[in-house]
């Protein structure tokens, strides 16, 4: 586990504009930095970097952090991930926690085989680019399928000689262990009679691609065989190791993850050159099972940047029906799920090759069908008019539909399955049922009303009122956060009762910190914020700002777990939002909250305390349709409140209505 010490180091060193430099263009506007949205497509830029306050914000998407928060969103990385990157970029030490013998070593076997493997990828791109055999064989290969020396670069892709030990002998001269390339599955390690040990390069005679992690280290290999050999495999992959696990990886994860995050959209192929063809092509959001058959590991892999997925398959009538199974796994994670099936005779690597990108984008817009119709121009072909079939092939849809975990997504496709199929809804409905009830699920009951046309829906105050009060506190922890330390000169009103019994409120002046008056304002009312996020943070900056002298309660976000961090930074970013627009440069100039502080301060908790006062009065009106409430006590209380109510109004500058 990275040492708190490390983490510090990594915050305390880590320039955010530099790092979010590396990923988006930023331009310099005013005191901070601007540039385009990576999370979506925009022409206007409302991506906004702040130096000052080590934190960014992202107006088009909602998105927004520290440093670390931009890698996790942006590279997809764990946080382990994040600042393992972030210390390498910046030269720090990565001191780790103590750890037992046992996590040690499985530690240093990890980073062992990690190390080989990407001196492996190195080691076999060199071979491609820099060896007579590798150029005449490998590279030659790949550009006959239509690679550019571009894209062959970016892949990584290389080439293993036809030799028996080629590269292990060499990374054995290069100081790596037998061991770690017998882990990997790189070298194959075989006994002798005589007790001396020979060994074999796996991926002998065979041009490599490389498979990535989410974050980018290589975990493992493909080779496909160029020279004819009837006994061996057309493709081989890596065997099982400590890093590698196939069916948790996604071949192509590590370039496509920015595309299907932006997109919001992945398309799943079968092959390598399926998914680069793609990549070729402009189709950057996708992804291949690597010949292995669809797992939920892999479906939550891509859940991680996306709910959607379309499924590509070649036209062959043994390939669809193979994709049946993988779209019940796709359902069952409670994604959304098309299907593409292309021609007899094409699969995505030859029809990208054979057509343009926007052919290929229409045909992939125009092909995909949603997985019901999907399953029923496939399924209903094979009943040729068997009403027996037709039956079973109805019951094998609502199967399907019943693998979806949300009730409004199953009663959709259920509308759906019975247009198609011309079958009542209140039959799949009970097929539904019993299906759930086989499985020992519970199936919600359907209640079917006549719908009214042009039915308003009324406004609900209740709702409307909440939304107020979270404004109200919203501002309260942005103040505190941007000015909560900064003397101000208050004007206060001290409420003092007349010899007549009312009220009057007096002015007095006086000089006090953001955080005090809030404090001691919020505190006279006894008032309590109702959100929790907020709550949470009022009471850590008042604590901070209480307890510490030195408390910087912007730079605290680097210190908050999500969502926490989040809602500081949107509050932090949110306050120069304006600087987007460049006002400036039409001459026209927003007045500064700072210029009006003190006015800001007292009408937000005022405003917050008359909003409070009604919701008291509310409750105590309420109270009077009770027989058992003092009708004149109750009465006397809301008179005092209402008076209270008034007078804080006044100071405010509002007409209140009598009501």
């Amino acid at each position: 586990m990275i040492s708190k010490w490390t983490v510090d180091r990594v915050y305390e060193t880590a320039r955010i504009e530099e790092v979010i430099g590396d990923f988006v263009q930023l331009k310099k506007s005013g005191a901070n930095f601007k540039g385009l949205s990576p999370f979506t497509d925009e022409r206007s830029p409302s991506f906004m970097v702040s130096p000052v306050k080590q934190i960014w914000k992202d107006f088009s998407s909602g998105k927004g952090g520290n440093v670390v928060a931009f890698l996790m969103e942006h590279e997809h990385f764990t946080y382990p991930e994040a600042i393992r990157y972030l210390a390498k970029k910046y030269n720090i030490e990565i001191e780790e926690t103590v750890q037992t013998d046992q996590q040690k070593q499985e530690t240093d076997l990890k980073e062992s085989l990690f190390l080989v493997s990407e001196y492996a990828q190195s080691y076999f791109e060199d071979t491609l680019w820099n060896h007579d055999l590798g150029r005449s064989i490998g590279l030659s290969y790949f550009r006959e399928r239509g690679f550019t020396d571009e894209t062959i670069k970016l892949f990584g892709l290389g080439y293993c000689l036809d030799q028996w030990d080629a590269f292990t002998q060499q990374a054995l001269k290069n100081q790596h262990k037998i061991e770690y390339l017998s882990g990997t599955g790189l070298s194959i390690v075989k006994d002798q009679e005589d007790g001396t040990q020979k060994y074999f390069d796996r991926f002998k005679a065979r041009v490599i691609f490389p498979i990535h992690s989410m974050s980018g280290r290589v975990l493992g290999f493909g080779g496909r065989i160029l020279v004819s050999d009837p006994k061996a495999a057309k493709y081989l992959n890596s065997p099982e190791s400590e890093i590698y696990h196939k069916s948790k990886v996604l071949y192509g994860i590590y370039h496509a993850k920015q595309a299907i995050s932006k997109l919001d959209e992945c398309y799943l192929v079968e092959g390598y050159t399926d998914v680069i063809q793609f990549h070729q092509s402009g189709i950057k959001n996708t992804v291949a099972s690597s010949g292995t058959a669809l797992t939920p590991d892999q479906i939550r892999l891509i859940a991680r940047l996306t709910n959607n997925i379309t499924v590509l398959f070649d036209g062959d009538a043994a390939g669809l029906r193979a994709s049946l199974r993988g779209i019940d796994l796709i359902l069952a994670q409670g994604m959304n799920v098309r299907v593409c099936a292309f021609p007899d005779g094409e699969d995505p690597d030859s029809f990208a090759r054979n057509h343009t990108t926007y052919e290929l984008e229409q045909y992939l817009k125009t092909a995909s069908k949603d997985f019901i119709q999907f399953k029923a121009t496939l399924l209903v072909a094979e009943t040729q008019g068997d009403p027996i079939k037709r039956a079973e092939t109805i019951r094998d849809m609502v199967q399907s539909i019943s693998l979806i975990p949300d009730p409004i997504k199953q009663e959709v496709y259920i509308q759906s399955c019975a247009q198609i199929m011309e079958v009542s809804e209140s039959v799949l409905f009970d097929t539904l049922a019993q299906i759930d009830k086989k499985a020992g699920k519970s199936t919600p009951v359907r209640h079917t009303a006549p719908r009214k046309s042009f039915e308003v829906v009324k406004p609900n105050p209740d709702r409307e009122r909440k939304d107020q009060l979270q404004l109200l506190e919203q501002k309260i922890i942005e103040l505190l956060l941007l000015y909560g330390t900064q003397e101000v000169d208050f004007e206060e009103l001290i409420q003092t009762t007349q010899s007549d019994g009312s009220w009057v409120m007096e002015r007095k002046k006086f000089t006090a910190k953001v955080f005090e008056k809030i404090y001691l304002d919020l505190q006279m009312d006894e008032v309590e914020l109702s959100h929790p996020g907020f709550k949470a943070l009022y009471t850590t900056l008042i604590q901070g700002y209480h307890t510490d002298p030195n408390f910087d309660a912007q730079r605290m976000v680097h210190q908050l777990e999500e969502p926490s961090a989040q809602l500081v930074a949107y509050l932090l970013m949110e306050d120069e939002k304006y600087q987007l627009d460049a006002w400036d440069r039409k001459e026209i100039y927003p007045k500064e909250k700072s210029a009006s502080l003190a006015q800001l301060v007292t009408e937000t908790v005022l405003t917050l305390r008359c909003f409070l006062i009604d919701k008291i009065m509310e409750k105590i009106q309420s109270s009077t349709l009770s027989p058992e409430t003092d009708q004149e006590e109750a009465l006397e209380e809301v008179m005092n409140y209402r008076q209270l109510y008034n007078l804080l109004n006044q100071h405010l500058g509002r007409v209140v209505i009598a009501r």
